[in-house]
């Protein structure tokens, strides 16, 4: 049996608490949106090193095991932040397979008729589709995102065949895995993180692909006839030089990850070197795609 508490805070001192709870003897600390799922929930967006911080009020969920009082933990914390007592209530917590009952929360992902991504525990779906075998993991892709989901149909309705693919922030290799199931000659992925990479390797290796994922420093020389990077858009503008020695002339772009009022800033980071604009746009997040120009330097 685990116990949980929870109370709400500020958002100035959630994080406080939080690190408070840990050391008076919580197994864990959770901080949401207290209104999230109804009328007031608060959507917060970030890239990491921004200050948009957590919702104005934050729901704090302490988790203990039975050993011990949740209580007496809150009011360790209390005291060792100086702050008062909050009001706080104690959900019990049944034991259960909690394998089984995080893998329920990863069904089939549908991309298209002809398109899924499918955890090892499922079935795949029948009609001869295209079959992507991804567990959730350390590393960011599991499908489930607006961004990974937009940048899969593009794929999808773009691949050709035989096309040198660059995946740029791999994450966990699936775009470049779907770029080899769809037919792509030559795919390579490259993450700045080496559990991304390893990830990615693993990942490849299950869905039986012919597919090279590597550090930056060790990534294979252009040029490439597809670039994707599904990333933030801070980095993409960043990246805009390097993804543009990447690409021949005439290479189809993908770019995602991006909110769709940042959208504008990203295609102007890359109009030097490419003919780029909205492609799709899905729950606030925006894709661009494009073509490298024959005349650009």
């Amino acid at each position: 049996m685990y116990q949980s508490l929870r109370f709400d805070a500020a958002a100035a001192e959630a994080e406080a608490w939080s690190d408070a709870l840990i050391a008076a003897g919580a197994l864990s600390v959770e901080l949401s949106d207290p209104h999230a799922g109804a009328q007031g929930e608060v959507p917060v967006y970030a890239e990491p090193g921004s200050d948009a911080g957590l919702w104005p009020l934050s729901r704090v969920s302490a988790l203990f095991d039975a050993t011990t009082e949740p209580h007496a933990a809150l009011r360790h914390a209390a005291e060792a932040l100086a702050r008062p007592l909050p009001a706080a209530e104690i959900v019990p917590i049944e034991e259960q397979d909690w394998v089984r009952a995080t893998q329920a929360q990863f069904a089939p992902i549908r991309i298209a008729d002809d398109l899924w991504i499918v955890p090892s525990w499922h079935d795949p779906p029948g009609g001869g589709a295209t079959v992507l075998r991804l567990d959730p993991g350390v590393a960011f892709g599991t499908g489930s995102h607006p961004t990974t989901r937009l940048c899969l149909q593009w794929l999808r309705e773009t691949t050709r065949g035989g096309e040198r693919v660059l995946d740029y922030g791999c994450g966990s290799g699936i775009l470049a895995i779907a770029a080899a199931r769809l037919g792509a000659g030559e795919v390579v992925g490259t993450d700045i993180d080496p559990q991304a990479v390893a990830a990615s390797r693993i990942n490849g290796y299950a869905n039986a692909v012919r597919a090279q994922f590597e550090l930056p420093r060790e990534l294979p020389p252009g040029p490439y006839d597809v670039v994707v990077a599904n990333i933030l858009t801070n980095p993409l503008v960043l990246l805009a030089p390097v993804l543009a020695r990447a690409a021949r002339p005439g290479a189809r772009i993908a770019l995602s990850g991006i909110l769709a009022l940042q959208a504008d800033d990203v295609i102007a980071a890359y109009a030097p070197w490419f003919n780029i604009a909205r492609w799709r746009e899905a729950e606030g997040w925006v894709l661009l795609a494009g073509e490298r120009r024959e005349d650009a330097r």
